[in-house]
Formats: C-alpha cells, sequence, structure tokens
C-alpha cells in the first residue's frame, strides 16, 4: 500500500529503488507516528472535522497498535512503502471509512516531519543523560586520582606535570560542551511541524496549537513553509551536535589507546574488556576503544554528508531527503551504543604509578624550575636562559615541582565548578 496510490501499477525496479530501505528504518519511527497520528485524530475532533465516535475508534486502534510495537509484534511487511501506510492501512482494515479519514488535512510530509521530530527530541534527551553519566564517571575517576602525578605532552613530547585528575576531569568538561550543543539541537527539533502539510498549510480549520500542546512541543514552526524547509535543517543539526560528542569521545579514545601501549604504560583495563592475538600470546589490544575511535569519525563523517546532500535544494520537498534519515537514525542509535559501552569501560581503567625518575621525564618539571627562579626574584626571561642553559650542558636536575595552586590546575581541579556546569543543564522538557 501506498500513501500516494492512484491505481496504477509501478515498476518493480523504480519501486524498490524508491522505497529503498525505509521499511527497517521506520520500525524507529513507528512509536513517534502512532502518537503523532493520535494527537491529529484528537485536533480533528475538536474542529468538528472528525465525530466524537471516530476519535475514539481511532484512538483505541492506534493504542492497541502502540502495544504491538511494544511487544515486538508490530511488523512493516513488504507490501507496505513505509510505517504511514502500514498504519493507515490497519486503521481503514479495522475501520472503514474512519480508518481513511486520519490522513485528513495533512500530507505524508508533515506526518514524517513529525514523527522524526519527536523521535530527535526523546533521543536528543536520552544522549544527554548518557553523556552526564560518563562525566560522573569521569569527575569521580578525577577525585580518586587527583593526587597521581602523569606527563602533559605538546607535540607528543614530554612537556609539563599533569595528572590524572587533571586528565580525566578535560575530558568530563569537554562533553560539558557537548551537551551544550545538543541544548541547541534540542531547541530546534523542539518545534511542532504538523500542520504544514506538504509544505504549503491546508484549507482545513485545523489547530496547530491543539497538536503542538498534545505533543509536548515548546512552539510550532509557525510557517508553514518554514516548518517543511525542517526537513534536512534538523537531520543536519542533530548529526552536527552528535559529531561534536563523537570528537571528544574519538580523542579520549585515542588517548586510551596510547596510554595503553607500553611505550606509555600509564593504565590497563582488565583482560576481560581487552582482546588478544591469534600469534602473540602475549597482547592485550584496546579493540573497545579502537572501535569507539573508529565509530566516532564515521559519525563525524555524517553531518558533512547531510551537508552535500541537503546545500542546494530550493524550498519545498524532494525526495533526496529520504537520503538523510538513514545516517540521522544511524548517527543517534550508534551513539548511544557509544556511550554506553564507553561509560562501562572506563569505569574499570586502572590506573598507573608512572615513574618519575625514568629518564625520558627528566626535563619534565623544567618550568617549575624557571617559575621557582621567577618567585626568587629572577625576569622570566633570565630565568628561562638559566634552566635553557643547564637543559643543553646537561647539569640541569628536576626538582620536586612546585604546587599548581590556580583553578583548574593540577592541584586545584575544580571538580565542583565543573558538576555545577553539568547541573546547570537540563535538557528535559
Amino acid at each position: 500500500m501506498k500513501l500516494w496510490d492512484k491505481g496504477i501499477s509501478i515498476d518493480k525496479q523504480i519501486e524498490k529503488f524508491t522505497v529503498g530501505n525505509d521499511r527497517e528504518l521506520d520500525m524507529h519511527l513507528a512509536k513517534y507516528d502512532i502518537q503523532a497520528s493520535k494527537a491529529h485524530a484528537k485536533m480533528l475532533g475538536s474542529v468538528g472535522i472528525l465525530k466524537e465516535d471516530e476519535v475514539e475508534d481511532l484512538i483505541s486502534e492506534l493504542e492497541k497498535m502502540k502495544i504491538q510495537l511494544e511487544n515486538g509484534e508490530f511488523k512493516i511487511e513488504e507490501n507496505f512503502e513505509d510505517v504511514h501506510s502500514k498504519i493507515e492501512y490497519e486503521l481503514t482494515k479495522k475501520l472503514g471509512d474512519t480508518g481513511k479519514k486520519i490522513h485528513t488535512a495533512r500530507s505524508r510530509n508533515d506526518q514524517v516531519l513529525v514523527a522524526q521530530q519527536l523521535y530527535f527530541k526523546e533521543n536528543i534527551q536520552e544522549i544527554s543523560g548518557k553523556t552526564k553519566a560518563i562525566i560522573d564517571v569521569l569527575l569521580g575517576l578525577a577525585e580518586e586520582h587527583k593526587g597521581k602525578l602523569l606527563p602533559g605532552y605538546t607535540h607528543l613530547q614530554v612537556a609539563m606535570p599533569s595528572s590524572f585528575g587533571l586528565w580525566f576531569s578535560a575530558y568530563a568538561e569537554l562533553l560539558i560542551d557537548d551537551l551544550y550543543l545538543l541544548d541547541a539541537g534540542l531547541k530546534i527539533v523542539d518545534q511542532n511541524p504538523l500542520g504544514s502539510a506538504a509544505g504549503y498549510g491546508s484549507s482545513f480549520p485545523i489547530d496547530r496549537d491543539f497538536t503542538t500542546k498534545e505533543l509536548g512541543f515548546a512552539t510550532q514552526k509557525f510557517n508553514v513553509v518554514a516548518a517543511q524547509m525542517s526537513r534536512g535543517k534538523c537531520e543536519r543539526t542533530v548529526t552536527s551536535n552528535i559529531a561534536s560528542l563523537a570528537n571528544t569521545l574519538s580523542r579520549f579514545a585515542m588517548d586510551i589507546c596510547l596510554y595503553m601501549s607500553q611505550n606509555f604504560d600509564f593504565i590497563t583495563f582488565p583482560d576481560k574488556l581487552t582482546t588478544g592475538s591469534s600469534i602473540m600470546p602475549h597482547k592485550k589490544n584496546p579493540d573497545v576503544f579502537e572501535l569507539i575511535r573508529g565509530k566516532c569519525n564515521k559519525l563525524q563523517a555524517i553531518s558533512n554528508e547531510m551537508i552535500l546532500i541537503t546545500n542546494n535544494l530550493p524550498s519545498g520537498y524532494h525526495r533526496d531527503f529520504q537520503l538523510i534519515k538513514e545516517n540521522s537514525i544511524y548517527a543517534v542509535e550508534n551513539m548511544k551504543e557509544i556511550l554506553d559501552v564507553f561509560t562501562h569501560s572506563i569505569a574499570q581503567i586502572e590506573v598507573k604509578e608512572v615513574d618519575l625518575k625514568d629518564e625520558k621525564y627528566k626535563y619534565m618539571f623544567t618550568v617549575d624550575s624557571i617559575n621557582e627562579l621567577v618567585m626568587s626574584g629572577k625576569s622570566f626571561r633570565d630565568a628561562y636562559k638559566i634552566i635553557g642553559e643547564q637543559v643543553q650542558d646537561g647539569s640541569y636536575q628536576a626538582t620536586e615541582g612546585m604546587l599548581h595552586s590556580h583553578s583548574g590546575s593540577k592541584d586545584n581541579l575544580s571538580l565542583d565548578k565543573i558538576r555545577k556546569k553539568k547541573e546547570g543543564i537540563n535538557l528535559k522538557i
């Protein structure tokens, strides 16, 4: 069944090409299409287009479909183009002419839009919650290991003293930046497009305020053309926000892979979280973090693909939009899994004692040595020259290092302030 069926048989090759994998993807949207259809039916009743008993019958059947979906019994068979045609078919099969009335005053365009935006809205909040969970784990690890020194690097060269507390809390605070972007993305998708129909509104006396309130949207996308043009913009925004989060997690995963190597040997994980080699029995590979890195880099590419598909489309609907549904859903579902796996794994990290007497860390405290001379009365430039000459002639002797007391430094992590930042972000609406 197709919502646009006019009784003309379509070429099977063309049908396969144009439908693509919508049936599989739409299983992610079925819950939201049912939710939006219920709101639409209630609105049609409120303005007198549907009778009270018709609304009740439609709501009853939609509720049954919702239960089927929750029980894993709802299927979109091959003879349906998508979830929208499946739902309308079931309503018509059960209710006859009443079922045929569900599509009054809407188009498949705004039907898809509202289902997608409800999906994005709920899942952005879920991703936010999972991001907050990993932040909590990282801040706990920062507190636990705040006194353990860790070499800091620039250009992958030993640079200055850092700490495990500084490392863990650095990524925690970067993830808060990603929460800010998720919050912005939520505001974009939290605008009701239902009622824009094919992008030019309807001559029916519909009540868009009703569906906005019924579906829990913060506001409407008032201009119907703007509502239609939000197709593509919403997907670009969501995948771009996810790409930022993926960037943070990818960099963190790369640090973990480096720090697990024998050349660094700063951290390890329980054997159950690592893999081995088919020929090298000593290997303990960080496959989970390598896969996280690769998956996150793949997610970062998706937002660029969205731009390339949509950036030169004129106003109005175009079938090109079908192509961005798959990757936007892929980005959402994969990011949720990545966050779960990352949180599960990082919570089991084992921090090692770093031997700071190792020769390769000999010059890690040169900046502290310079600062000590400055504090004793030398100018910075003279102090820099003195320590530089000691490094060159081999006479430099590392000291214990100075206390780093300013906020956000290794000896004053400001974890309470970072927590307050996180707690100030509330994406639940």
